[in-house]
């Protein structure tokens, strides 16, 4: 296997868990807070698209989804282009609202863009810093693993609320 045939198989992995958490469910099941200050469904997988579009469209040197498609005008949320829902307060938190359509359209848009980008990567590709305000400076390949656990996360956690729903 491939550094890019591994890749490509952990966001297909992350893509499957997203669209299953948002299948069938209305728009206010998908914006449900388990408690007054918990994430949504929504929030969540919005949240992990969102870091895995601005992360890696950075480090790819491409136009984030969110704005070249379209998206930041379909979720209408009032933020900022690059705003990918991290240090959001509760009251932000509720105003993701989306139907699942929607939110199946950005995680679906996203994925092929990472994808197509992903796949033509080779090891070495992996070794290149992408950011130097960390210490040690950050490669790519650290930042691609932290935007697959983050989305691991965040999208387990919506797998979890939804299981409290039903």
């Amino acid at each position: 296997m491939t550094p890019s045939e591994l890749l490509i198989d952990s966001f297909e992995r992350v893509r499957e868990g997203a669209l299953a958490a948002i299948d069938g469910l209305s728009e206010e099941q998908l914006a449900h807070r388990v408690a007054p200050d918990a994430n949504s469904i929504a929030w969540l997988v919005w949240h992990a698209y969102r870091v895995q579009d601005e992360h890696l469209a950075d480090a790819a040197g491409l136009q984030q989804v969110w704005a070249a498609r379209g998206f930041i005008e379909h979720f209408d949320l009032d933020i900022d282009e690059d705003d990918t829902g991290y240090g959001h307060t509760s009251a932000q938190v509720g105003k993701v609202r989306a139907p699942a359509e929607l939110l199946a359209r950005y995680v679906e848009a996203v994925h092929k863009q990472t994808l197509a980008w992903v796949g033509g990567l080779s090891a070495e590709d992996l070794d290149r810093v992408v950011d130097t305000s960390w210490d040690p400076p950050v490669t790519l390949g650290v930042r691609i693993v932290s935007v697959i656990n983050d989305d691991t996360q965040h999208i387990g956690q919506a797998a979890y609320v939804r299981g409290l729903l039903d």
